[in-house]
């Protein structure tokens, strides 16, 4: 019998951020690789979600998710986002951010298109493409400000592209695209008719004062641009996989139609749960921003004194670290000598960029809970290289 497999699969292998997961638990190491964000979950959300379970919400909801959630968001959207949005026409629940992705572009793209990520890059984006059959470009962005303009971005259009993904603020590298910078993807999207597609997933957690700037705020943006965020890293629910997409009428419709057909609907309590959340202090949403900061400064300072020095992030809940002075081959054997140690895990840098891009370079985690983000940090304090 013949090896089944599709040719869009041959090559896809389990991410390094999966795999130093499962070699630090084998240690029984401290994470700072993978996302996991074990923050608690806020009362309201979980005792929402509980109510809703015991209440008996348990069948399918709309595939364009529950109202009552739409419409929350839509409050959300125009008083935090700047977006008006139409709850019933414009917004999908979806099985996270990642499935609101893999939705979108297979509802509004086709095979041999076009896709242009920046570069360092959320790998998701990259290989979710791949397997939709698009063809990726890329724009590089130089550590340690991540800048980028007008000509590097054209210079990345190829006559296949059809749409732009940007990540704001960004993972890997917490880098936030101000206003000149969107207006530099607007004029680019509009001079050649590209979508241009967000997430948006860590648009509470933001430094030093600063404030997301949704890309579909932008009036020259409106109208070819598809939002994407979830709701797991701003309530701390990874595991719920709950995101939303926000869109105009008929590509939301389309999205809605493919969402369908690959997950149903997102889960129906849970759904309820979130709901809840909106309903949240204002207190709440600035403890991500000040909660998190502090976890950052912690966290570049013990880099620091290990000789590795953080690319300091101005928003989401990773940063990047050069690990030059460690003197090893390549990140992912850096990696692994942190881990034996230290017991803290860490991300290679390569996961990120083509080639032998990020070699140099460790992705590290800080949603973690207090006292073993600690631990780590006092583990990698007393580290040399």
């Amino acid at each position: 019998m013949k090896s089944f497999r599709s040719r869009r699969t041959k090559g896809l292998v389990q991410s390094d951020i999966r795999y130093m997961s499962r070699e630090c638990n084998k240690v029984g190491g401290i994470n700072l690789g993978q996302g996991i964000c074990d923050m608690p979950t806020p009362d309201i959300v979980r005792e929402a979600a509980i109510a809703a379970i015991r209440e008996g919400s348990n069948i399918y909801s709309y595939a364009e998710g529950a109202l009552e959630l739409r419409d929350a968001i839509a409050n959300k959207l125009a008083r935090y986002n700047g977006l008006e949005v139409d709850p019933q026409r414009e917004l999908v629940i979806s099985v996270g951010a990642s499935g609101a992705f893999s939705a979108t572009i297979n509802a509004l793209l086709d095979v041999g298109d076009g896709i242009v990520l920046f570069e360092p890059y959320y790998g998701y984006h990259l290989h979710a493409s791949e397997i939709a059959g698009l063809k990726p470009s890329f724009v590089s962005l130089q550590a340690p400000h991540f800048r980028f303009t007008e000509e590097q971005l054209t210079a990345a259009i190829r006559p296949e592209t059809r749409a732009i993904v940007v990540c704001t603020p960004s993972n890997p590298c917490g880098k936030m695209f101000n206003r000149k910078e969107l207006e530099i993807i607007a004029t680019v999207a509009n001079r050649h008719d590209l979508l241009v597609i967000t997430d948006e997933v860590y648009e509470y957690i933001v430094f030093d004062g600063r404030r997301h700037i949704s890309p579909a705020s932008l009036p020259e943006l409106r109208e070819r641009c598809i939002s994407i965020t979830s709701l797991s890293k701003t309530f701390a629910i990874t595991g719920w996989r709950l995101g939303y997409v926000v869109a105009p009428e008929a590509m939301a419709h389309a999205i809605m139609l493919v969402s369908d057909l690959l997950y149903i609907c997102a889960p129906t309590p849970l759904q309820h749960g979130v709901a809840a959340g909106f309903s949240a202090p204002d207190s709440y949403f600035e403890s991500l921003r000040t909660d998190y900061q502090d976890a950052r400064d912690m966290l570049c300072e013990a880099l620091q004194r290990a000789s590795m020095e953080p690319i300091v992030p101005q928003g989401a809940y990773y940063l990047l670290a050069d690990v030059e002075r460690m003197g090893e081959a390549n990140a992912r054997d850096a990696a692994m000598t942190l881990l034996a140690r230290t017991g803290v895990a860490a991300v290679s840098g390569h996961c990120f960029y083509r080639g032998d891009g990020g070699q140099q370079l460790l992705r590290f985690c800080f949603a973690k809970e207090r006292s073993a983000l600690e631990e780590a940090c006092r583990r990698l304090a007393a580290f040399r290289p």
